[in-house]
């Protein structure tokens, strides 16, 4: 390991984020009893100019007034280039900063976003006597956020996630698309096996994993096609995402499962380590497991999926 390490930021399990417009309160109740880890309330795209300020008020009152044990509560607040922005945070936050964990910012560009977003955050916890650290979260979503990503991970002690915004990404790098989070049939020319959101979100993992962030795919807009979402999961989750968006309550479960170490996987981990304590008290670096060499590096490996795994049962149990 290099003598240069990052701290973690704040643990939280997010294998499932479910995106509820602010402006559509009959879903809030609805979104509380479900089995999403977490739960953003959003003021940006899903709520339309002339309904943000009700939006607002929608989101303040669901954070004060509903029972959101067991979730993990963020906002996603307007874009720093609208007048709409300034208001989410001082309002939302001022009034119901003691319930929300979170403020997830759209479309960062660049270090300075997060940095602003801090501040602001810095001066109203003060000025309210709220207790805890709010965390951000950014959005990757255009392509100079991506050109910007290491930067951007490196902003904020308060930054804990970054996202794969993956429409608004497509749109920025003009990519030719067919569904938000799938894949062009084109790009597969010839019966090659590809896909087209590969590079960004293996660079998007590479900063959260070298700074200590947690890495969560975005959206996928077909809810009627839920092979589709699954396959996007899964190619997330083996580039190590730890967690994916839900714009529908029928992709909650779909998500849960994509993140979640299957049995099998854990079960091999255990015994991984259990092979690997056996040859130490041998004198040996190294082992074998069913055939194949084992040493410290699986060792690091399999402790990752027993942590996720223990996260997730002390969840079940709580």
């Amino acid at each position: 390991m290099s003598f240069t390490q990052y701290q973690q930021a704040t643990a939280r399990l997010q294998r499932s984020e479910l995106a509820v417009p602010g402006s559509s309160p009959h879903m809030f109740i609805k979104a509380s009893e479900s089995a999403a880890d977490y739960i953003f309330l959003d003021c940006e795209d899903a709520v339309v100019p002339d309904d943000k300020p009700q939006a607002r008020k929608n989101i303040i009152a669901a954070l004060n007034d509903i029972d959101w044990s067991g979730k993990t509560m963020s906002v996603r607040i307007n874009g720093l280039d609208t007048h709409y922005a300034y208001r989410d945070l001082v309002d939302i936050v001022e009034q119901a900063g003691h319930n929300l964990h979170t403020i997830l910012i759209p479309k960062v560009g660049t270090s300075e976003d997060v940095y602003a977003v801090d501040m602001l955050l810095t001066q109203i916890e003060k000025a309210c006597g709220i207790k805890h650290k709010i965390g951000i979260e950014c959005l990757i979503e255009t392509a100079l956020g991506g050109a910007n990503v290491m930067s951007i991970a490196q902003a904020s002690p308060r930054l804990e996630a970054l996202h794969f915004g993956v429409a608004d990404y497509a749109a920025s790098m003009r990519a030719r698309t067919t569904n938000i989070g799938g894949l062009n049939p084109l790009y597969n020319c010839a019966g090659a096996i590809g896909d087209q959101w590969h590079t960004a979100l293996v660079q998007i993992a590479t900063a959260c994993r070298a700074f200590g962030l947690r890495a969560i795919d975005g959206p996928f807009g077909d809810f009627s096609d839920p092979e589709g979402y699954r396959a996007a999961a899964h190619r997330a989750a083996a580039l190590g995402y730890e967690g994916k968006w839900a714009i529908h309550p029928s992709q909650i479960a779909l998500a849960n499962e994509a993140m979640s170490p299957p049995e099998s996987e854990v079960a091999r981990a255990k015994a991984i380590l259990a092979a690997l304590k056996q040859a130490a008290k041998e004198g040996k670096g190294a082992a074998q497991l069913d055939g194949k060499m084992i040493d410290i590096a699986s060792e690091r490996m399999a402790r990752c999926i027993i942590e996720q795994a223990d996260i997730i049962a002390a969840k079940a149990i709580s």
